[in-house]
């Protein structure tokens, strides 16, 4: 009797693991096929970010920036950028007719997903070129990272990084 209880248990606790395995590899596919669909609107985000000088559509831009305190971006010649009221400020000079946004490339976009998959984080390459009263007032190779997380279905960045290598 007792061989046959632990024959039992041997098979009811191989088909727990069994049952585990499936069950984190569904979680791995689900999580894979839920990245390659969120992909593209991070993506997108994170280009709008910058490509919405080219118009000055401030409305883009506030639609892919979180509005709120916890904002926050770091630039190489600026102060730190706290709050959503604080990058507001900003207004003034990006609307001013002196400045013109030309183009910009981003490289080597990297993006990776929470498990959670409710933030997402990025590292790339950005050239930013741009005009301030008919001189270039560009950014190139500048490595640029930040964070995005989902909110109402939407992603929005929450944090920005730039810095410039000093060669």
């Amino acid at each position: 009797m007792r061989l046959i209880m632990r024959i039992a248990n041997q098979r009811i606790f191989t088909i727990i693991v069994i049952a585990v395995c499936i069950s984190c590899q569904d979680t791995e596919i689900g999580h894979r096929a839920y990245v390659k669909d969120e992909l593209p609107l991070i993506r997108k985000t994170i280009e709008s970010s910058i490509g919405w000088a080219k118009n000055k559509d401030f409305g883009l831009l506030y639609r892919v920036i979180a509005n709120d305190s916890d904002y926050l971006e770091v630039d190489p010649r600026a102060p730190i950028i706290r709050g959503f009221k604080e990058f507001r400020k900003n207004e003034r000079f990006w609307g001013d007719s002196e400045f013109k946004a030309i183009r910009y490339e981003i490289r080597d976009l990297k993006i990776t997903v929470s498990q959670s998959g409710s933030v997402a984080w990025f590292y790339c390459m950005l050239d930013d070129i741009n005009e301030w009263k008919g001189q270039p007032a560009s950014w190139m190779n500048t490595r640029w990272t930040g964070v995005l997380e989902k909110r109402k279905e939407a992603w929005v960045i929450v944090q920005m990084h730039f810095s410039i290598a000093k060669e």
